[in-house]
């Protein structure tokens, strides 16, 4: 689970120096790329061969090569040859790189390609109903289309009005109040573009509110479903009547700092701080409430380090961590940016960790280790080869003191792999980016493909891939997560359609606006019995990791709702490991974060104080002295094992709650 650049300050330190070179030589050369066109404007659909070429001080010009790509392929695709497409409409930036040739340098240009709008098409008003009770309100939710059917998302409707606001009235944005009744009709208005609705207002019913609260005490980040019921002078349920629900507080601390609750119209209720809470249900001027006390969560426990294989001399990359045919505890590591080398560790007693076999391999980077379910096969990916036949090497891990390469795969690789997973005797491998192939490995020393799978999207690509109950989950960018059947174990609304390694079938998919999913981690609640994915964000804003960890909640594979997020503001998340209704993420430079992520989810879960413990691993002699740079946390027995780049692997375990025996 790894991203295409080195992290923290690696990244920072060689984008600086980079940046630095090229300018340096292009001013003490004369040199400048020039473009044909300067200016460039597209409509969508339309292509445009975009020229580049390199010019000395005299204006001549010089023989080079030019090499082209984009910096957002899903909206403007651009071959190496810089054939560009409009997909999207936009502003984006294509990249041109005269590669070094000679005494010529390195160089780059940035190129703005404009991507035109079309004209406005219509409006469309989502769910809006033809008859409201007086007394109550609605909030009007309108999508904007354009000619080719995009939605636009840079526009937002504020141009409102009815027809007789003694009736109802609507505001710019969109909230409906029904006074009195009668009928109205809604106009909305953006770019000469107008859509209209009528509405009726009748009388209403509702004479009274009940409402129920499923526990009146809890803790933060407890979630509270609350029911409320509207009634008529007789005693009859208004079925349809809208209710609105609202709280105040009283929080323990009043500092103000942070939303102190959250609360859904649909009726669910947690609190991020504690305190009392009034929860109000409301139709017109009829209202009921209910309070709830809400305590601390109270999960906040020490780690207590057990030990460290400490690597300074090259990065380190993924681990993996099991128990040999032997019944010892062993651990793989790759590097990153070095060698080509996985390291094996004996790890039976964390507090002496024994480096006891190296595998080198032609490569620059081994991004990733993996181990088969019965211990004795592992992969490393390998990328950077001198010879660009990259793929993988398996190997036999029965002794992991002595461990042997059984054969290299590369066919069709050549690209690179920057993520493995082994299931069932068959490697899930990631291909230079844009696919995953799925490898046979029944007889190890005789790997071969069975099947590919691709995103059909433009521009897309995928970082990542994990098996749980033979559902691959990969991690899209752009494309978010993408669920495939590849011998799936599930039942119920999320069952299989009959995917196998050799014939795998998409189950389903979503996305997130940001696009910058990395990992994706499935896990089923022992706690609330609902099945979630993690989503965990990669970005480097201004060159700093950062991003969101997005849980979502699946009742099947249509139905993907976003419930929670975690996130720790002043660091970046990476790889994510989930087990019993704990978190394990690293983050980068903030370390390792345990997380409480049982019961069910909703809201900001780093305000409801459900971080158990954190552990920031860190060296005097580390590649970056007493700086944490955590990849990968494993849980493993009653232990938690931790790769950090800058100091190696490490050994940690929460300590006992206290006036307990055990953790």
């Amino acid at each position: 689970m790894k991203f295409f650049r080195i992290p923290g300050f690696f990244a920072v330190m060689l984008m600086a120096l980079f940046t630095t070179a090229i300018v340096a030589q292009d001013e003490e050369n004369g040199l400048k790329i020039i473009t044909d066109p300067e200016v460039i404007s597209m409509d969508v659909g339309q292509e445009l061969q975009l020229k580049a070429m390199l010019v000395n001080a005299e204006g001549e010009v010089q023989p080079d090569t030019m090499i082209y790509f984009s910096r957002a392929r899903r909206a403007l695709s651009v071959t190496r040859s810089g054939l560009m497409k409009a997909l999207e409409p936009g502003s984006y930036t294509v990249i041109v790189y005269k590669t070094a040739q000679g005494d010529n340098p390195v160089m780059r240009k940035n190129v703005t390609v404009t991507v035109n709008y079309p004209k406005l098409d219509r409006i469309v008003f989502n769910d809006v109903p033809n008859k409201l009770y007086a007394g109550t309100s609605f909030q009007l939710e309108s999508r904007v289309y354009d000619v080719l059917d995009f939605k636009r998302e840079d526009l937002e409707v504020s141009d409102y009005k009815s027809s007789n606001t003694k009736v109802l009235n609507i505001n710019q944005f969109g909230r409906i109040n029904a006074k009195s009744t009668g009928k109205a009709t809604i106009t909305a208005t953006i770019e000469g573009v107008t859509k209209t609705q009528e509405i009726e207002v009748v009388k209403n019913p509702v004479t009274s509110v009940e409402i129920s609260i499923d526990q009146d005490v809890a803790r933060t980040g407890d979630v509270l479903t609350i029911q409320a019921i509207a009634k008529d002078n007789k005693g009859n349920v208004v079925s349809d009547a809208p209710i609105v629900y609202s709280f105040t507080a009283r929080p323990d601390d009043s500092r103000g700092e942070a939303a102190p609750a959250q609360i859904e119209q649909n009726g669910k209720f947690v609190a991020n701080k504690s305190g009392l809470y009034t929860i109000m249900a409301r139709n017109s001027g009829t209202i009921a409430e209910t309070t709830v006390k809400i305590n601390p969560r109270n999960v906040q426990r020490e780690v207590e380090i057990l030990g460290n294989a400490k690597v300074t001399d090259v990065p380190t990359s993924d681990l993996w961590v099991w128990e040999g045919v032997d019944g010892r505890d062993y651990a793989a590591t790759g590097t990153h940016v070095g060698r080509g080398e996985a390291f094996f560790w004996d790890v039976t007693d964390p507090e002496n960790m024994i480096a006891i076999d190296t595998i080198t391999v032609d490569a620059r980077v081994v991004n990733d280790v993996k181990v088969s379910e019965d211990g004795k096969i592992a992969v490393i990916s390998r990328e950077g080869a001198s010879d660009r036949k990259n793929g993988l090497v398996i190997l036999d891990v029965t002794d992991p003191s002595n461990v042997e390469i059984l054969s290299r795969f590369d066919d069709g690789l050549t690209g690179g792999v920057h993520n493995v997973f082994i299931y069932e005797n068959h490697i899930y491998a990631i291909n230079n980016g844009r696919r995953y192939d799925i490898i046979n490995i029944e007889d190890p020393k005789n790997p071969y493909r069975v099947s590919q799978f691709e995103l059909d999207t433009p521009g897309h690509a995928v970082h990542d891939v994990w098996i749980e109950d033979g559902i691959a989950y990969s991690s899209n960018w752009s494309d978010g997560v993408v669920a495939v059947d590849v011998g799936s174990k599930l039942g119920g609304d999320m069952e299989s359609i009959g995917g196998s390694p050799e014939n795998p079938k998409m189950l389903g998919s979503f996305t997130y606006p940001s696009g910058w999913n990395h990992a994706a981690f499935p896990f089923k609640s022992k706690s609330s019995d609902h099945f979630y994915i993690a989503a965990g964000d990669e970005a480097f804003p201004g060159g700093i990791p950062a991003g969101w960890i997005h849980f979502f909640k699946l009742n099947n594979w249509e139905e993907a709702e976003e419930v929670a997020r975690y996130e720790v503001p002043e660091a970046g998340t990476h790889n994510i490991w989930i087990k019993d209704d704990v978190m394990y993420v690293a983050y980068y430079q903030g370390g390792l974060r345990i997380v409480d992520v049982s019961g069910e989810l909703m809201g900001n879960l780093y305000d409801q104080g459900r971080e158990i413990a954190k552990f920031k691993p860190a060296v005097n002699d580390g590649i970056g002295p007493n700086q944490p740079m955590s990849w990968g946390p494993q849980p493993y027995k009653d232990m938690i094992f931790v790769s950090d780049m800058n100091s190696g692997l490490w050994a940690i375990k929460l300590k006992p709650v206290q006036g307990t025996a055990s953790n």
